[in-house]
């Protein structure tokens, strides 16, 4: 059985950002066993799996990623969008726009230390839609 549902997130400030508790709130009675499968609908954000416990790793995650793909590098074509647009779709496509998880016993199998991370990749991406798929 398949059943899916397509969220509105609200706006958040670039960065990283814990978005565990806000995708359960939003689910459904979970399958015993199944998958949940998570989409980001946007070509300048991502999600990933990661710490959940210390935010400097949000933070360290945010200073990498940008020493990695840095803004106004003079090699980009792609800039009438504003100087975080095309370092914002290399790092959606690095980081990547969907995650997989196991359901096990009607709950998100996670490792203990990890948590979902919405990854916001503009200075101001506004709301954003997220697919959710859960596999039965």
């Amino acid at each position: 059985m398949v059943e899916q549902i397509e969220i509105t997130l609200p706006a958040f400030s670039r960065g990283y950002h814990l978005i565990t508790r806000l995708i359960e709130k939003q689910l459904p009675e979970l399958p015993e066993k199944g998958l949940l499968h998570i989409l980001v609908k946007h070509t300048s954000a991502g999600i990933t799996l990661n710490e959940n416990a210390d935010p400097t790793v949000r933070s360290d995650f945010e200073s990498f990623i940008n020493k990695m793909i840095p803004e106004n590098d003079p090699v980009y074509i792609h800039t009438y969008e504003g100087s975080d647009d095309m370092p914002a779709h290399l790092k959606s496509s690095v980081i990547g726009a969907e995650i997989t998880i196991p359901i096990t016993n009607h709950r998100l199998n996670l490792g203990t230390w990890q948590g979902i991370y919405f990854c916001e990749f503009r200075d101001y991406g506004g709301s954003r839609k997220v697919v959710l798929t859960i596999l039965s």
